[in-house]
Formats: C-alpha cells, sequence, structure tokens
C-alpha cells in the first residue's frame, strides 16, 4: 500500500509512504542509521538485512522525551562529520517520534540540508510524526520550539516493528488516530469505536486512514498556514502539560489524550460542542487505558504558559477544538477568563 504525498512546488519534494512489509531499500551513497539502544536492540539486526548504502553506520542515541535536545543533535552531528558523510549523504530514522523529530532536523541543518528517511517503530510515529517533515527538539521553554520543515525523502510504515511495543506506547500512538478521527472523519470515528486496534487488520485499517488524513492535510498546507494547525487539536494543552510534568513522565500520546479533554471542555463551555459527544471521545480514550485528568496546580500559571507556544502569536493564543465529531473549529483568542474557568476544573480535580 503507498500513499503519496504531493507538496506545493515551493516545498521540498513529493515524496511515498509505505505501508507494509519493509522493503529492500537501496542507498547510493554514504548512509547512517539514527536510533535509540532499545530499538537497536530490538530490531537493528532486520533493518541492517533490508538496507544496502556505500557505507552505511549507526550512531546510537540516548532514549527518552528528556533527550530531545540540542546536545544529542550536535552528538548526531559530530559521528556525521567523523564518518565524513557529505552533501549526498542519506540519514535513517530508525525509532519513534523522537528519533524522528531529531533525525530530521539533523538533515535539515548538517551542511544545510540533506536526505533522509523515515522507518517509524512506534504507532504514534507511524500515524503522526514521520509524516509532514516537522522537524524539531525540545528546550526549557517548551516542546518542539526549536526546529525546521524538512521532508524525508520516504517513509516506511511496517507494523512488525509494533509487536514489542508496551501496551502504554500503543495507546500513545491511538490517542493521535482518535485525534484524526475527531477532528476530519466522523465515519471513522464510529469505525473506531465499533472495531479493537489490537487486531492486525484494524490496525492497518486504522494507520491507513490516519496517514491518508495526514496527508490530505499536508498536502494542502506544508508550513502550517491553515489547516495543518488543526492537527493540534489537545497539543496546546498537551505541550504545557509535558513541559509542568517533565518531559519523559507522560508519553506524548498520553498528554495529547488529556489535552483533547481539556479542549473538548472549552469548545463544551463555549457552547460549540455536546457534552454528548465529549463523552464519547473520553470514553474511546479510557477504553485503551489512557489518562483524561491532570491535576492542575496553578490554572494561571498554565494559561500564561500558552504564551510560549510557537503557535502563539501577537499575545494571542488559538484553540483547535471540536464543533462535533468529524468537524473542527478554530477558536480565536477566547476570553481568558473562560479558559481559566475550564483550567480550574482541572485545577480541583473534578474531572473523572
Amino acid at each position: 500500500m503507498k500513499i503519496p504525498i504531493s507538496l506545493p512546488k515551493s516545498a521540498d519534494r513529493d515524496y511515498t509512504i509505505t505501508i507494509d512489509d519493509m522493503p529492500h531499500i537501496k542507498i547510493d551513497s554514504k548512509a547512517a542509521i539514527v536510533t535509540n539502544p532499545k530499538v537497536a536492540g530490538l530490531h537493528l539486526k532486520r533493518l541492517l538485512e533490508r538496507i544496502d548504502a556505500k557505507e552505511l553506520y549507526i550512531v546510537v542515541i540516548p532514549d527518552g522525551e528528556e533527550y530531545k535536545t540540542m546536545q544529542s543533535v550536535e552528538l548526531v552531528l559530530e559521528r556525521l562529520f567523523d564518518h565524513r558523510l557529505d552533501r549526498k549523504s542519506v540519514l535513517v530514522a530508525f525509532g519513534g517520534g523522537v528519533i524522528g523529530d531529531m533525525t530530521g532536523f539533523a538533515a535539515s541543518i548538517f551542511q544545510r540540508g540533506i536526505d533522509f528517511i523515515q522507518i517509524p517503530t512506534t504507532l504514534l510515529s507511524q500515524v503522526d510524526a514521520s509524516v509532514g517533515g516537522k522537524t524539531g527538539i525540545n528546550n526549557r521553554f517548551g516542546k518542539n520550539l526549536v526546529g525546521a520543515f524538512h521532508q524525508p525523502r520516504a517513509v516506511y510504515i511496517d507494523t512488525y516493528w509494533l509487536e514489542t511495543l508496551p501496551e502504554r506506547e500503543f495507546a500513545a500512538g491511538v490517542a493521535e488516530i482518535i485525534k484524526m478521527a475527531v477532528m476530519f472523519d466522523r465515519e471513522f470515528f464510529l469505525w473506531l469505536e465499533k472495531h479493537d486496534l489490537s487486531d492486525r487488520t484494524n490496525l492497518m485499517e486504522a494507520i491507513r486512514r490516519s496517514v491518508e488524513l495526514k496527508a490530505k492535510v499536508v498536502a494542502e498546507d506544508e508550513k502550517e498556514k491553515g489547516v495543518r494547525a488543526v492537527l493540534n487539536y489537545g497539543h496546546t494543552f498537551a505541550h504545557v502539560i509535558e513541559n509542568f510534568s517533565g518531559y519523559g513522565n507522560l508519553l506524548h500520546g498520553e498528554a495529547v489524550a488529556i489535552g483533547m479533554v481539556m479542549a473538548n471542555e472549552l469548545a463544551i463551555s463555549s457552547g460549540i460542542f455536546s457534552i454528548e459527544e465529549a463523552k464519547r471521545v473520553k470514553g474511546l480514550l479510557k477504553r485503551y487505558g489512557l489518562p483524561v485528568d491532570y491535576p492542575v496546580e496553578s490554572a494561571e500559571r498554565f494559561y500564561e504558559q500558552f504564551f510560549l507556544d510557537k503557535k502563539s502569536h501577537d499575545n494571542t493564543i488559538t484553540f483547535i477544538v471540536p464543533e462535533e465529531i468529524g468537524r473542527y473549529r478554530m477558536l480565536e483568542n477566547p476570553d481568558r477568563e473562560l479558559v481559566l474557568s475550564v483550567l480550574k476544573r482541572f485545577e480541583r480535580g473534578k474531572e473523572d
């Protein structure tokens, strides 16, 4: 199964997302696989059997969101210079979203930009992070505040890599699948309510539908100047949660699940989303063991953190919320007291 990404002429390139068993890849230049110890220990041998390059090197960096830093990117760059890679060389991101984001960012700045290939090994990275060319790192001010748009040469999605994925990380990927359905496709949401994603056939279908939805959005709006911003549903809240809770304590998909519930509460308070549909979204998240609550220590502090988000502009913030399942609304700079009232519900621990 192949899903094409067709970008505007001003963009880096068109490319193809392949959803199937990992094919054999031939690279006519030097290449480096960037991965982490966990993925390397589980799957590197199988990947090496499927890659043929002029020279092939392995770069292993620490595992975890807390290592998604400039220091890790500098480690990758140093290894590339050590092995004398050049502007025709190719990087291969082999891991989850953290590896993909950092490898893509390193590729975007090494000798002013080289090609890279995405081979995502988590469900979250397969349905979201590997598609669309967003790359970046975190810093003390927030998540993904330093980065670049740099499209991959290709994306290879193989569900084989998911067989060793812990249940918690699998559920984190399901959160992103649910996000896509709530924003863009009511029929897909109804399908998710009726089908168990622990079944491989169902999982393949959910991945396909999620990737097709994201591919369509990216093709229309590569640099997030319009509809692509809708993919941030749940993320505006989630990025604050991740920053306050400490990177690595909550998985990204877990924070997004909580953020979706918070966004839904804001939509209900704004009179644009029903309590009944919000319960359906929350119920589907809970079915996969995803968290739906977060103890906000200070609604005021949480609110102020929104303005460090890269999506804020001129001291205003736009929240992406559902109008109904399958339809979205961009809520432009809602009243401060309205947002605080929603955050205070979590501050008081009243969400279930």
